[in-house]
């Protein structure tokens, strides 16, 4: 948790943002399918008027939710272990030393990610490390804070924004997105960019949605190999009992441990119409032009939900009917993030082929912060293999 977070209370609100720290109360809020909108991800602030299509992590409604459900199928999982479980166990091996050596890890899983994620994509036109370099590239951007009047942000970072967003973007539809949507007008493949061609998606479109896969997607499992690895080498008994489960049970780890460290932080919803909630019996009604923030970090440790020690990793937990082994880590209702199968087997094939080996920290991450995904970076991460 960032150091000016806190875990309570459950319910708070300050003028016009509601802090929403209660596990049912924000999947009420997320289940929600017309009275909120996307506010997170500063959607808020991407124009709409230049796209035919309005990205599918940023968008609301019918033309939402019948995309999200034909991209759905592209990550569905035993789609997912059908079609990349081959590319993932080899890509694993090209990467990780064959002896001894060492490796920086959060580099490492970033190289990983985007290979996997960008062959469900369609961005398979350009090398790897050059195009996970440009995705990087996205995050240089100046603090913000989305619960502020214009993101906080004054004149001048509002100028370094739009020179930091601008020329990533362009190296990012230059390099790897126009060869990418190119070949495949040429030739259609099973993947994402030739899907959204079909569906009369423009260039620009498809260059958005690819970069919301790319930020939303590689990036941010990168950042979970990482984080996974951490617990997993701090606690033996915990990966022997990896090393040796079967890959169901390897998931539900893998599963607790994101539910206790989710990658992004927040999620943010806009109110359109009023949206009552209810917490232990105490009903809360947000009006039109609240923002509303939930905060997954305490929402995935509330005890009425998960029940005791909910800060202690305990795989497999009994939770309530319909409830994600992640709690909120993917978000939940309309916008429950699609990738998850994606993101949790090629999370495990690289960690069980690591672990597996004899493996010594060198020097521990250090923790940021990044606003866009409203979570952390590990970065630094070196590892010795013996």
């Amino acid at each position: 948790m960032r150091p000016e977070e806190t875990d309570s209370p459950r319910i708070e609100r300050e003028g016009i943002v509601w802090r929403v720290r209660s596990a049912s109360a924000a999947r009420q809020v997320l289940r929600e399918r017309r009275t909120t909108t996307q506010a997170g991800f500063t959607a808020e602030w991407i124009p709409k008027g230049y796209l035919k299509h309005h990205p599918i992590l940023m968008s609301d409604g019918p033309q939402h939710d019948g995309q999200r459900t034909k991209v759905g199928r592209f990550f569905a999982p035993r789609v997912v272990e059908e079609r990349y479980l081959g590319l993932m166990e080899s890509c694993a091996e090209r990467l990780l030393p064959s002896g001894a050596g060492e490796v920086q890890l959060d580099d490492l899983a970033l190289l990983y990610t985007v290979e996997v994620t960008a062959e469900a994509v369609g961005l398979t036109e350009s090398p790897v490390p050059a195009m996970a370099g440009r995705l990087v590239s996205f995050f240089n951007q100046p603090p913000f804070d989305l619960t502020k009047p214009r993101l906080g942000r004054t004149p001048q970072q509002w100028a370094l924004a739009a020179k930091n967003g601008l020329w990533p973007i362009m190296r990012f539809w230059w390099a790897d997105v126009r060869p990418a949507v190119r070949a495949r007008r040429r030739e259609r493949r099973t993947d994402v960019i030739s899907h959204l061609i079909d569906e009369g998606y423009t260039d620009a479109d498809i260059l958005v949605e690819c970069v919301t896969y790319g930020t939303a997607g590689m990036v941010t499992t990168r950042e979970f190999i990482a984080m996974a690895a951490w617990h997993l080498l701090g606690n033996d008994p915990l990966r022997e009992r990896y090393l040796i489960a079967g890959q169901r049970e390897r998931l539900a780890i893998l599963n607790e441990i994101i539910r206790l460290e989710p990658v992004v932080g927040h999620l943010y919803r806009r109110v359109q119409q009023p949206v009552t909630f209810t917490d232990q019996g105490e009903s809360f009604t947000a009006d039109p032009g609240d923002l509303i923030d939930l905060c997954i970090r305490p929402a995935n440790a509330d005890v009425d939900v998960v029940g005791d020690d909910p800060l202690q990793l305990c795989p497999g937990r009994p939770l309530p009917s319909g409830v994600n082994e992640a709690v909120l880590s993917f978000g939940d209702g309309a916008h429950k993030c699609p990738g998850q199968p994606l993101a949790m087997l090629e999370s495990d094939v690289l960690l069980h082929r690591l672990l597996a080996r004899e493996v010594t920290i060198v020097s521990e991450p250090t923790i940021e912060w990044d606003d866009l995904i409203a979570g952390y970076a590990l970065r630094g991460f070196h590892l010795r293999l013996d």
